[in-house]
């Protein structure tokens, strides 16, 4: 009886951590995925996805959300972490998915990733219902909400407006995620058009005065051998910029 009871014991002992390392997210299976194309795989080694997920605790069954998604490189890595028990929806302003040269690639993206629910939004005027996301990401494009282009169709934004209403999507305790190309200080607006980079200390003002608390930052994606008086088009510095990669939470 107590060598039954001793087995019983030490296989429970031994089945609660498989138990939970069943539910830890696999950010390499999800990376490996063989629906990811060529192009988005090729930006891994830039990217780091495993260590950013890791980093801002993308988890199994979360609501996430991608915000700007473009070729939908994060939503579709998203998408596999959060699993059948989550859910991920791509945001991408209607003035791109529009574009001629863009409506094949977006309509390709929703065919190949059905789970994803893909939304086209007017990208000055954000909107998402109340308390929807337990996390959300937004690469290398928050600095285009201080950019006006007559060329792309976007007409001035109001950060501030943008990051309320985030802020109104985001579950109390869930996280939002800001990856951007570092900027000098100075006029956010005349810097994003001449380098579409950002000075972090905008991000960190505009975030936590909406009412996030800054819960972590990491140098993962830092170069410090960047020259942030160049654009970030520029053929010597493309896809290996300074940037910074900031967790914020709503307070629970």
């Amino acid at each position: 009886m107590r060598s039954a009871l001793a087995f019983f014991c030490a296989s429970l002992a031994l089945a609660t951590p498989l138990a939970a390392m069943a539910k830890a997210p696999d950010y390499a299976a999800a990376i490996a995925d063989p629906k990811r194309p060529a192009e988005a795989k090729a930006l891994d080694e830039g990217r780091k996805p495993a260590e950013t997920l890791a980093f801002l605790g993308l988890k199994p069954g979360m609501k996430a959300a991608d915000i700007v998604t473009g070729s939908g490189y994060w939503a579709e890595i998203m998408a596999d972490v959060v699993g059948p028990t989550g859910k991920v929806t791509g945001f991408e302003p209607s003035q791109f998915t529009a574009r001629p040269e863009s409506q094949q690639k977006w309509q390709a993206l929703q065919a190949r990733r059905p789970e994803v629910k893909w939304v086209s939004y007017k990208f000055e005027s954000f909107t998402a219902p109340a308390k929807s996301f337990d996390f959300a990401l937004i690469n290398l494009n928050y600095h285009d909400l201080y950019w006006q282009s007559e060329k792309m169709g976007l007409p001035k934004s109001d950060p501030a407006a943008f990051v309320k209403a985030l802020y109104a999507a985001t579950r109390p305790g869930g996280i939002v995620g800001v990856i951007d190309h570092a900027g000098p200080a100075g006029d956010t607006w005349a810097i994003v058009d001449k380098l579409h980079r950002i000075d972090p200390a905008v991000v960190k003002a505009d975030f936590t005065k909406a009412g996030f608390l800054l819960d972590g930052e990491s140098p993962l994606l830092a170069n410090p051998q960047d020259d942030h008086s160049k654009n970030v088009f520029d053929p010597a510095i493309r896809g290996k910029t300074d940037r910074f990669l900031f967790r914020f939470r709503k307070p629970k």
